[in-house]
């Protein structure tokens, strides 16, 4: 909207003059009327540089507003993208932490589990065999195992070797009788009768009381028969008759007796 401007008192005069015609305006003469004029001129030029130059102040001073809003805009966005840099490096700090964190607890767990092995390597195992219960360590019971499972896989020859190896290693063991009794089956699944026969004497000799001494006698006149020592064989099989009547090998001994003439 456009603001009027105030008129001069003296432009207000000489309209007034003007409007009140000829008889009025006689008043002045020429000079003074052209000195009336140029008076008023003057100021109202003023005037009009004043009101100029209030608006350009005014300008000025809006355009340095702006300027200064548009500063501090630019200063505030500069802020936020240096915010936003510094939360995204910690998100990545804090995802490495994670990553830190998870990578140190799978190596504790394996650490864990690694001790954990090595002490129960250390603990005694806890053993029940042949009507026994007893404990070895734990590389005992694997030599015993090992030499177990190659009967049980039909290696006879690999068998011999381990029990061999095991009485050798650990005379006293409480495995002691149970190899022994195997070790005359090894050497009978061998083709090793003579052996085999030997094995299961000592066996029976110095465990009449152990559950398999019966059919180890069994066993051993078997042995004997392959032998083609059947004399043997039916000494052998009228021992297991009189020590363990009640045996299924008994049972067993007396339908083999049939066979050996």
């Amino acid at each position: 909207m456009r603001i009027r401007k105030p008129w001069p008192a003296a432009l207000a005069a000489l309209l007034i003059l003007l409007a009140a015609g000829p008889s009025r305006a006689g008043i002045f003469d020429d000079d003074e009327a052209r000195k009336a004029i140029v008076d008023l001129r003057n100021r109202v030029a003023a005037v009009e540089e004043s009101s100029k130059s209030r608006a350009d102040a005014n300008s000025a001073a809006l355009t340095e507003q702006l300027g200064a809003i548009r500063r501090s805009l630019l200063d505030l966005n500069n802020q936020l993208e240096a915010m936003r840099g510094d939360i995204a490096k910690l998100r990545g700090n804090d995802e490495q932490l994670a990553r830190d964190i998870a990578d140190l607890q799978r190596r504790q767990k394996d650490v864990g589990q690694a001790m954990d092995e090595r002490l129960r390597a250390l603990e005694p195992a806890k053993v029940s065999l042949d009507g026994k219960d007893f404990t070895v360590d734990q590389d005992e019971k694997h030599a015993y195992d090992e030499a177990i499972g190659a009967i049980r896989g039909g290696d006879f020859t690999k068998a011999v070797t381990l029990l061999g190896n095991f009485q050798r290693r650990y005379p006293a063991s409480p495995y002691g009788d149970s190899v022994r009794y195997w070790m005359g089956n090894a050497l009978y699944g061998k083709g090793n009768y003579k052996d085999a026969i030997a094995a299961y004497r000592a066996f029976v000799n110095q465990s009449p009381d152990h559950p398999r001494a019966p059919e180890a006698l069994l066993a051993l006149a078997n042995s004997q028969a392959e032998t083609k020592d059947t004399r043997g064989a039916r000494k052998t099989i009228d021992e297991l008759l009189k020590a363990y009547p009640q045996s299924d090998a008994a049972k067993a001994g007396k339908e083999r007796l049939s066979s050996l003439k």
